[in-house]
């Protein structure tokens, strides 16, 4: 049985299917509603249900509470319909979104390799005639065999390797998900993933008069959303300034590091500065040490008026960098994130520190 979704500020009616979130029939539709963790727990994608009835599925009581509930709000990643339903939501103009519908894919595993002793790289080639269109920046849900709850992999390749996508993943201790990634998974194996998720690509047109500067903050697998932006950007002849300051903890956990120093000799415009925070000190290593906050200070000189920043790696160095960041005078407005959000991150979540997260 399926009900009708009416999104009250743009009149569109969607089919909703039983048991279906009201998040997922959104996007599926390619109308983007604000979320995060997608586990209802961190209240990003709190909406209005001014007419009908939803039930609230797994939403904890600390993101909708019991006089929301009673008020008629709602988690969309939660939400299922129980009957025909109107909702307001706050739906973001952004001009360089493609606005892309989710959908199913399948594909087979091409290639599995080593990046470092904790992240294994994963190439996956769709199955003809399936393509996925999708923004640099963008991630993928993984199905996890035997799992009910997809995972979330960004892409790390350019939208222009037609058919085939790269995921990076870290082995997380104790990890379901990522422990298959590791140890079962096998080339010439059948996957199924959905896509493209996110918000977090590229602005260029509502900037282009300016031609601001580009600044990537990564840390750790956080470097896959800021790989396929910057690969993206070079291919397409970007002549802004593109930098990108990568932490990890030791020369071991540094990947793609010979593909950024390269790029970096052939592209004048892009400068790259790795950091490693936990390197020996005999080690000889001759880049920066510390913390991505730290290396971009420095090589920044404590000054980044006139940027573009983008930032993607764990909750923690998102943070630290925020704060640098708008020390060294860079307004919010300037800032745009991806903070790796799973299940355990979401319980510490309370809400989003800019609504660009």
């Amino acid at each position: 049985m399926s009900y009708q979704l009416t999104i009250e500020s743009t009149g569109q009616v969607l089919d909703v299917e039983d048991g279906q979130t009201i998040l997922d029939a959104a996007l599926r539709a390619g109308i983007y509603l604000p979320h995060a963790c997608c586990h209802g727990l961190c209240a990003t994608c709190k909406i209005d249900v001014t007419d009908g009835e939803v039930d609230h599925g797994a939403a904890s009581n600390f993101a909708l509470m019991d006089y929301e509930r009673e008020e008629g709000k709602a988690l969309a990643c939660c939400a299922t319909l129980e009957s025909d339903v109107t909702i307001n939501a706050e739906i973001e103009d952004e001009p360089d979104a493609l606005n892309l519908p989710v959908q199913d894919y399948r594909g087979t595993v091409t290639r599995l390799q080593d990046l470092t002793p904790t992240v294994k790289g994963v190439w996956i080639k769709l199955d003809v005639p399936d393509h996925m269109v999708f923004q640099a920046g963008q991630y993928i849900n993984l199905v996890v065999p035997g799992e009910t709850q997809s995972r979330a992999f960004s892409i790390a390749s350019a939208p222009s390797q037609d058919g085939e996508i790269e995921l990076n993943v870290r082995r997380v201790p104790g990890g379901v998900a990522t422990g298959w990634v590791h140890d079962t998974l096998k080339v010439g194996d059948t996957v199924q993933f959905s896509g493209p998720y996110g918000r977090f690509f590229v602005r260029q047109t509502q900037h282009e008069a300016a031609q601001l500067p580009y600044l990537f903050l990564a840390g750790g697998s956080g470097l896959s959303s800021p790989r396929s932006m910057i690969l993206d950007l070079l291919e397409n002849h970007c002549q802004r300034q593109i930098a990108l300051v990568n932490g990890a903890r030791h020369q071991a956990e540094l990947y793609h590091h010979d593909e950024f120093t390269a790029l970096a000799a052939q592209h004048p415009q892009f400068t790259y500065v790795p950091v490693l925070s936990n390197e020996p000190e005999d080690s000889g290593w001759t880049g920066a040490r510390g913390f991505v906050h730290d290396a971009a200070k420095a090589h920044f000189a404590n000054d980044f008026r006139g940027r573009k920043a983008y930032l993607c790696g764990p909750p923690l160095m998102i943070d630290a960098c925020i704060n640098t960041l708008m020390q060294g005078r860079l307004f919010e407005r300037d800032i745009y994130t991806e903070k790796f959000i799973s299940a355990a991150d979401a319980q510490q979540v309370r809400s989003p520190l800019f609504r660009k997260i």
